[in-house]
């Protein structure tokens, strides 16, 4: 049995779960989730909890059961907390803007980096340097931290790019001299 799969989901205050066959609903106070759930798994509200169930014990159902766990919790804790990621922009001259929707990005390429943000995703921008990602969906917060990311990776010689708060960048010695 999955460790995963078998732990019940506890249900915060405001919270509510609507279940109609193999589509569930989460909102919150924050917004509104859905999902829909393969024929391999079930899900039961009992109370303040919600537990999800697996129909059989074929290979397809045991993969499926701590994964569909997972993206319900990770629902339920979007609708009432909300996810963010964390970037730093090291380098000279390197910065960021953020207005509205729209991030912008100077980062040593010849013209600023422009994106737009999906609906449902908020960017703020601290110190010039401090990328703040956030929303209710744990997948697109991480997908958006990751394009913005890939803008200008950090490199190891000097440390300079865009990274996430907690990341170590390994660096690297540069060429050693002819003596």
């Amino acid at each position: 049995m999955s460790r995963i799969g078998k732990k019940p989901i506890p249900l915060p205050n405001k919270v509510t779960v609507d279940i109609k066959g193999q589509h569930i609903d989460v909102k919150g106070p924050k917004g509104s989730l859905e999902l829909d759930l393969p024929s391999q798994v079930t899900v039961n509200q009992d109370g303040e909890t919600v537990l999800v169930e697996r129909v059989d014990d074929s290979r397809v159902a045991r993969e499926r059961h701590g994964l569909f766990r997972t993206l319900v919790a990770n629902m339920v804790e979007g609708v009432s907390k909300g996810f963010e990621k964390r970037l730093s922009i090291q380098g000279v001259g390197y910065r960021a803007q953020a207005q509205g929707t729209k991030l912008t990005l100077n980062v040593g390429y010849s013209k600023p980096v422009e994106m737009t943000m999906p609906k449902g995703i908020n960017v703020a921008v601290e110190n010039n340097t401090q990328v703040v990602v956030s929303g209710i969906d744990k997948e697109i917060v991480g997908n958006i931290a990751a394009k913005i990311r890939a803008v200008r990776p950090p490199e190891p010689y000097k440390g300079k790019g865009i990274r996430y708060q907690d990341e170590y960048v390994r660096r690297k010695a540069g060429k050693a001299g002819k003596k």
